[in-house]
């Protein structure tokens, strides 16, 4: 069978896909560095690692996110494999992380379950700053306790990250849109509300007053937003578990003194969500401009049985937008553990050398002594001029000579002075530097 050509790719047009980019250099490490320093908080509260696949079953999301959101009607990326199989690439980590507890049996260990994950989530949308088609999230989730201090301690423990990477007067809105209990008569409240609007509602509104709701009160139309203004609030339809379970977490958040404000709009973008939901603000770096929203999430207590689980299960999540983080100048360009600012720089010179070089090397690096070296160069005085550029302290100057030898230079060089080391004594002779 012929394959099909993409006719609209040019040989002359090697770019990365609208929406997408490589991570390299300063910016790979910027994103590590994040992601040391939440799995270090995350880690210390209790939650445990997990990594789902970037590929689920389509039906992982449609049944979990609902119909009427952006997501499912115009932003997820699908697929069909050669065995019929539709997959969807992940365009959040929630249901993902579900689909697992239910897979393994997890409501078999003690409870509550508390993990964290990181990395990328796709999304056909429109490409801008901090918002990408490929764009990486870090959550914290716990999963099957409905108690309130639950919710949270993922929101103190998510805050806890922000503020470690340099996050500066956090805000958060927060909601409780109820449960199933209590949310029909809201939604049957703000659904008769709304068809008095009918005639001026945004086409795209009056399709999600048939499906969804809910998703008009975070419609982005302009219209929408003045009619939302009166619209009736969840809080007020709340039953008495659902209020007694908000105002748990809101003497919480006070006990702490953590400032929030109650966004009666606010129900965040997805269907799965029940009871306690929020988003997490930063101050605009622009003049005069807007919060920047940098995190959210919610309770979400029905969603193992959306996605084929025979019960529910409580869980509530936070998730944070590595992108926008990454991005921001607050941000303190948190260094991976994995760079160590070296304080020898290895010189070698000559073919006997070089030969002898990696073995040298590899014994630096079992015994945790941080190097730069240029193999690939061969002039002592090109390799000399990168170590002052790099403003590292000694030099390790490896030549014909030393290899006969089975020695080293060891040049200090601020003061240009030096010794010769033999090779058996040079782990010791290194560490009594300064």
């Amino acid at each position: 069978m012929k394959k099909k050509v993409n006719k609209n790719f040019k040989s002359q047009d090697v770019s990365s896909p609208k929406g997408m980019r490589d991570l390299m250099n300063e910016e790979y490490y910027n994103f590590q560095g994040f992601f040391e320093k939440a799995q270090e908080v995350a880690v210390y509260y209790g939650f445990k690692p997990i990594d789902t696949p970037i590929l689920e079953h389509e039906e992982v999301f449609t049944r979990s996110i609902g119909e009427g959101t952006d997501i499912i009607d115009r932003e997820m990326y699908t697929l069909k494999t050669r065995g019929g199989d539709h997959l969807a690439l992940r365009p959040e980590h929630t249901a993902s992380l579900m689909r697992a507890y239910v897979e393994h049996g997890m409501q078999t260990m003690p409870q509550p379950v508390m993990f964290y994950q990181y990395g990328p989530a796709f999304r056909h949308d429109k490409p801008q700053r901090g918002r990408y088609r490929q764009f990486w999230q870090f959550d914290l989730d716990s999963l099957g306790s409905e108690k309130s201090i639950m919710d949270v301690l993922v929101i103190k423990v998510g805050m806890s990250i922000l503020e470690e990477a340099g996050a500066l007067n956090l805000s958060i809105d927060i909601n409780s849109i109820g449960d199933k209990e209590c949310r029909n008569g809201y939604i049957r409240e703000l659904t008769n509300y709304y068809k008095k609007y009918i005639n001026i509602l945004p086409e795209i509104d009056r399709k999600r007053l048939k499906t969804n709701p809910l998703r008009i009160l975070d419609s982005k139309e302009e219209k929408t937003k003045e009619i939302n203004e009166n619209a009736p609030d969840a809080v007020s339809f709340l039953c008495p578990s659902c209020k007694k379970h908000f105002k748990e977490v809101l003497e919480y958040l006070e006990e702490m003194g953590i400032d929030y404000n109650i966004n009666k709009n606010l129900v965040r973008g997805l269907s799965y969500y029940t009871r306690t939901v929020f988003e997490i603000y930063t101050e605009n770096e622009e003049k005069d401009g807007l919060p920047v929203q940098v995190a959210s999430g919610g309770r979400y207590d029905y969603l193992a049985r959306k996605i084929g689980g025979k019960k529910d299960v409580p869980a509530v999540g936070f998730s944070i937008g590595v992108d926008r983080v990454v991005e921001s100048k607050w941000y303190k360009k948190l260094s991976p553990r994995i760079l160590k600012k070296p304080k020898i720089y290895f010189i070698q010179l000559g073919s006997e050398a070089k030969l002898k070089s990696l073995n040298i090397i590899e014994m630096l690096r079992k015994a945790h002594i941080p190097i730069a070296q240029s193999l690939s160069k061969d002039s002592l005085g090109s390799q000399l001029a990168i170590a002052e550029k790099l403003a590292i302290p000694y030099s390790l100057i490896f030549g014909m000579k030393e290899a006969l030898d089975n020695s080293v230079i060891v040049r200090d060089m601020l003061s240009r002075s030096q010794d010769t080391v033999k090779l058996n004594k040079l782990l010791e002779y290194l560490k009594e530097l300064k």
